[in-house]
């Protein structure tokens, strides 16, 4: 949608109605394409960095961990001397 208010080959009116969405939202959309587009298309730069590997392991480890705990606690609720 901001792609054809840039174009121009329709008045913000007539986009408002086919999609319909305030004049105002498209404008908004409008602006914010055009201030951020050339980060979009940039190839020299990554707008993202690179996940830390080490980091995401120590979180799966940990996940796991607390997933083996949950498991195994939830097997006991369900033994006969379990505390409820």
């Amino acid at each position: 949608m901001a792609l054809e208010a840039i174009r121009g080959d329709k008045t913000l009116v007539e986009l408002s109605e086919r999609f319909q969405v305030h004049p105002n939202q498209i404008t908004e959309w409008k602006r914010i394409l055009l201030e951020k587009a050339p980060d979009v298309f940039d190839k020299g730069k990554s707008s993202q960095k690179e996940p830390d590997i080490k980091e995401l392991h120590a979180k799966i480890g940990q996940l796991a961990m607390e997933n083996d705990f949950l498991s195994s606690a939830l097997g006991r609720v369900g033994e006969p001397g379990a505390k409820k």
